[in-house]
């Protein structure tokens, strides 16, 4: 459905990485977005629903799928957040350990878009629990919170998302890359 504007994205980044999520259900869907040119494809509520989809992906594509797992409380939603499931989020991730997927973005949704800053204990926890590189996600307001992310690092934190910040100038990428680069 947005297959044009994704190919434009891509486009324009020159090279840049791109990671695309967002209602992605089938190999199909996954194939079509790696045929646009995007390097990874972030597959979530499949991954809940369908596990043996993700493993399918990430044996045909081995390192380009990311399972996203979007949570509350520990609890992991799916459907765009609408619906809130039993599952863990410890227990969801584990099940990919042995697939090959590149990486787990973890998002507190009571976080997200927020700016009051990530779950970086939950986080921590997660990627200490499990052999899959994690990138946080959701509530990042400010250069200090993508600075304290640098610290997990060296504990399975393989990134973080900055998103609304960004919009609000909140995050400035040049600072904080120079940041980063110092620290």
């Amino acid at each position: 459905m947005n297959s044009a504007a994704v190919a434009r994205i891509v486009a324009a980044v020159g090279g840049l990485p791109v990671q695309l999520g967002g209602g992605i259900r089938s190999i199909d869907a996954v194939e079509e977005a790696l045929a646009l040119g995007v390097d990874r494809v972030i597959l979530g509520t499949v991954a809940l629903r369908d596990p043996a989809l993700v493993r399918e992906a990430a044996k045909r594509h081995p390192r380009r799928i990311v399972v996203g797992i979007d949570a509350r409380d520990g609890r992991v939603a799916v459907e765009g957040w609408l619906e809130a499931s039993d599952a863990r989020v410890g227990d969801v991730a584990r099940r990919f350990e042995d697939a090959g997927v590149a990486a787990i973005v973890y998002t507190d949704i009571a976080r997200d878009g927020m700016l009051s800053g990530p779950n970086f204990e939950a986080t921590a926890a997660l990627a200490d629990a499990i052999d899959i590189p994690v990138i946080l996600s959701g509530g990042i307001g400010s250069e200090d919170d993508v600075l304290r992310a640098a610290q997990y690092l060296g504990r399975g934190v393989a990134g973080a998302i900055v998103g609304r910040a960004l919009y609000t100038g909140a995050v400035d990428v040049g600072r904080t890359l120079e940041k980063l680069a110092c620290s």
